[in-house]
Parts: structure tokens; C-alpha cells; sequence
């Protein structure tokens, strides 16, 4: 028989064969399960068969939610540049209190250093395979020589390329976050699977004081910022009211803005500037048909939400991972006919029913 589609929603799926109501199962996930409905499946699908298949998994989530907390925290390295003047040593020391106290509300295991040698010695000693992520915030000043950026520190400056060096063998889930001016090329150097690099600048030649950092700081536990009301602030969500409130600055003081952030999670080294995003999704296709920027970002929160915390390392990396497989399938759709994409997208949403259905007691025995 013939897979049936329901007219009203291009992405429901009825099951292959007929069942009767009581033994019909899920092949759609409800609202809570991270909003996936708002990506993926319009809200009317959650309505079809009088509203069983949202139920059934209102109930899985509530008993989910309740659930003993299993949330391993993320790691933050501050790094503390040379500020060179005391008014932005004043400006850098609230900036990176900001940092500070947004990693001890979400109990996020903090470092803070200053110089290259102690950083190099720290990331040496970071777990490399940790399914929780490491966000390095960077807070200073930059320079670009027209052929190596830098970031300043007290001593010897550090180059994106011994950055890079340092962080090759991390295959854990890195965020690194440059709030310096001439800052972009860290993107080139650092840009890769599973990492988010986002600067403030979108070339070398931006070698202005940036302000980025300031409002990002601010930003990461603004609930205005909360796009998508998830009751959480992805790092992606930061990025982009940020950027957009550091343009607003120039804009409101008739200035002729000196930096453009970027955000790069896709590994393709170019970089998506913040205006070419529409709420969280970029409005732009890529040329080569990778992911579009944002989608990785969105997934990381320094301070999560009840739902979040509940979630282990295991389920939430495997629940992200599906996640990149639906938006990839997604990206895909128009170069398939609709049975092939239904046919594709009923298991990866079926894998993602069956993580929240696994008990509190499995979930560390998944992959």
C-alpha cells in the first residue's frame, strides 16, 4: 500500500498499514520535545486522530521532565586580553563578570587566564572526547598584520594558527568566541566539525575597538533574547541580538559601523553574517548544499532549561545529531519527490520518539 499524506501538512506521515486507533503509534513529535514541530511540522499535525499522538507524547515528556537530573556541565575558559588602557581594563573586567556569573548560574566549570603559556597548559589538560562543550570566550583587543591575526595578552600575543594547533585534537564540542577587533580570520583557522566560531569582525581589516563583546556578555542571559521562547538563550540567540544591538549603537550615533559579526558552524570557514538571519533561521541557501550556519550554535546554552538539564550528555549529543539529520534532510527536500523525503524522514523522527521515551536509568547506556 501506497504511503497516504495527509493534505493539510507537507511533512505528517501516515503509517504504511491501517492499525486501529488505540494501537496507532507516533510518527510525530509534540511541541515540548524542543519545539521540533516549529523546524519541522506544522502545529495543526499535533491536532490529527483527535489529538492521541500528542498526548501520548505529553505524557512520555511530563514523566520525562521528572525524572532524576543527569546534566553534566559545560566548561568556560575566559581569556583575559591586554587591555592597554584603565578604561578598558574597567569595560573587560565587567565584561568578563558577566561571563562569570552567567557560568555560575548554569554551573558551568570556569577558567579564567591571561597569559598563552597557562592557556596552552589548560587546554592541554581539557578532556578532548567530553560530549559536554567548551566555550572559550575571548575579551581584548586584536591586530592583523594583513597575513596573521592575533589576539593581545599580557606577554606574548596569541595567533589564530597556535589556537588552532592547540585545539586539534578536541573532537568534544567547542565554541569559540572572539569578541576582538580583526577577529575574523580566527574563522579560516579554527573553522570545523562540531565547533562554533563566532567573531566580531568579519575581516582583518576591522581594526576598531569592537563592541560585540559587551553586548554578547550581556546577551547570553537576556530573556529578551529568547527568539524562539524555549525558556533558555542559545549561544545563537546571543550572537544575534547582540550583533544586531552593537549595529543598532552605531546606527543610534550616527557612526559609520567599523565591525560586522560573524557566526560559522558548519565548518565551511565563510561565516553568515547576523542580518541574513530571519528570527533564527537563515534566510540565505548556501551554494554547496551544506548546512547554513546557526543550526549547531542553537543547540548550545550555557544556562539550560528545566527540559534541557534532564537530558544526559548521551541522549542530548544523539538527540543533536538527529536533530542536523532532519535539517539536512530538509535542505534537501526540493531535489526529492515526496515519497522519498517521507520515506526519509519518518525514521529520524521515530529515533528521536524513541530518546525520549528511554527511561531515566538507560539513557547513559545509549550511544
Amino acid at each position: 500500500m501506497k504511503i497516504q499524506v495527509k493534505k493539510c501538512s507537507p511533512d505528517t506521515i501516515r503509517t504504511r498499514k491501517p492499525v486501529p486507533p488505540k494501537e496507532r503509534r507516533a510518527t510525530v513529535l509534540p511541541a515540548s520535545c524542543r519545539q521540533l514541530d516549529r523546524l519541522f511540522l506544522p502545529a495543526r499535525c499535533r491536532q490529527h486522530d483527535g489529538g492521541a499522538i500528542y498526548k501520548k507524547f505529553a505524557a512520555i515528556i511530563i514523566t520525562f521532565l521528572f525524572a532524576t537530573s543527569t546534566h553534566a556541565a559545560p566548561t568556560l575558559i575566559l581569556i583575559n586580553g591586554a587591555p592597554g588602557t584603565e578604561e578598558y581594563g574597567r569595560l573587560f573586567k565587567k565584561w568578563a563578570g558577566q561571563w562569570e556569573a552567567t557560568a555560575k548560574q548554569g554551573k558551568a566549570e570556569l577558567h579564567q587566564v591571561s597569559g598563552k603559556d597557562k592557556l596552552k597548559s589548560l587546554l592541554s589538560a581539557q578532556p578532548k572526547n567530553s560530549p559536554e562543550p567548551l566555550w572559550l570566550v575571548m575579551i581584548g583587543h586584536g591586530t592583523f598584520d594583513g597575513k596573521t591575526a592575533k589576539f593581545n595578552l599580557r606577554g606574548p600575543d596569541l595567533s589564530a594558527a597556535e589556537l588552532a594547533e592547540w585545539l586539534k585534537d578536541h573532537e568534544r564540542p567547542l565554541a569559540i568566541i572572539n569578541c576582538a577587533s580583526s577577529s575574523a580570520p580566527f574563522i579560516n583557522a579554527l573553522s570545523g566539525p562540531n565547533r562554533v566560531i563566532l567573531t566580531a569582525t568579519r575581516s582583518g581589516a576591522e581594526q576598531n575597538f569592537a563592541r560585540l563583546g559587551g553586548h554578547l556578555a550581556t546577551a547570553i542571559t537576556d530573556p529578551k533574547a529568547d527568539l524562539d521562547k524555549d525558556e533558555q538563550v542559545s549561544l545563537l540567540e546571543a550572537f544575534l541580538t547582540a550583533a544586531h544591538r552593537t549595529a543598532e549603537f552605531y546606527k543610534t550615533e550616527s557612526r559609520l559601523a567599523t565591525e560586522h559579526a560573524l557566526i560559522d558552524d558548519n565548518g565551511d570557514t565563510r561565516g553568515t553574517p547576523a542580518d541574513w538571519f530571519r528570527g533564527i533561521r537563515v534566510t540565505k541557501e548556501t551554494e554547496d548544499g551544506t548546512l547554513p550556519d546557526g543550526l549547531r550554535a542553537h543547540q548550545l546554552h550555557l544556562i539550560p532549561n528545566e527540559a534541557e538539564q534532564k537530558l544526559s550528555p548521551a541522549i542530548r549529543a544523539k538527540r543533536n545529531t538527529l536533530e542536523l539529520q532532519l535539517a539536512k534532510l530538509r535542505t534537501q527536500k526540493k531535489l526529492l519527490d515526496k515519497e522519498e523525503y517521507y520515506q526519509k524522514l519518518e525514521p529520524l523522527l521515530l529515533q528521536l520518539a524513541k530518546l525520549y521515551e528511554l527511561k531515566p536509568s538507560t539513557q547513559t547506556q545509549q550511544p
